[in-house]
């Protein structure tokens, strides 16, 4: 107990002031994770919606084949994204492998079918009423959209913090195509892992307790949306 202990204190002596190590894990943390999220956003919730909203043969085929991807292991989709950016692979000449551009890619993938299939849940009852409302109050199919996305903007929002809080929390896909390198594409969830096996547990805590920190403040923003 004593050894935790004195590894706490150091840790809280990385973060007050913040050292400049953790600053750089933590910021490259955030910007991957946030941006791998807004793409998995500017796809997800249209696509979701559009089921929603959609009439057509196969789209219970197509629902059921969202939720399946649901399923899918994070380090399958790692290794998928690997082997596309990889020298060798369809992607290669974009020189993408261990680079924060891959471990995006690989993070965004692993949020759209999250991101997808909660809008749809949340979508797919209040979209068709008021689309039906507003059809039979004469309204315009622009109109009804917007209509739509403003009612459920609290929607939207909970569905890209769900699927931020799910890829910033990942550590063997991001390791796999980000390679954890040091001041390029290290984040709090690789960190954490590599010192830990140092044995250098300060950094592991205090990566830790950002990461901590990060999920609280995800869950009451969640927590909010969801309650309006």
């Amino acid at each position: 107990m004593g050894y935790f202990l004195e590894g706490l204190k150091q840790a809280l002596r990385l973060l007050v002031p913040p050292s400049g190590e953790v600053l750089e894990i933590v910021g490259l943390s955030l910007l991957v994770s946030g941006a791998a999220t807004a793409l998995a956003a500017a796809v997800g919730v249209p696509f979701g919606l559009w089921l929603s909203l959609a009439e057509f043969r196969g789209r219970r085929v197509l629902v059921s084949l969202v939720q399946t991807t649901l399923s899918v292991p994070a380090v399958l989709i790692g290794l998928v994204v690997y082997i596309l950016v990889s020298r060798r692979g369809l992607f290669g000449f974009f020189g993408l492998l261990f680079t924060p551009g891959a471990m995006i890619l690989a993070q965004a993938l692993l949020a759209l079918p999250l991101v997808t299939a909660l809008t749809l849940a949340a979508l797919q009852g209040p979209a068709r009423e008021g689309r039906d409302l507003a059809y039979s109050l004469g309204a315009s199919r622009g109109r009804m959209l917007g209509t739509i996305l403003r009612q459920g903007r609290f929607a939207f929002i909970a569905a890209m913090i769900t699927g931020f809080s799910r890829v910033v929390g990942e550590t063997g896909m991001t390791l796999m195509v980000g390679g954890n390198i040091k001041g390029a594409t290290r984040v709090m969830t690789t960190a954490i892992s590599l010192e830990t096996m140092k044995g250098n547990f300060e950094i592991g805590l205090a990566l830790g307790i950002v990461l901590l920190l990060v999920a609280l403040v995800v869950n009451v923003i969640l927590q909010t949306c969801q309650g309006k």
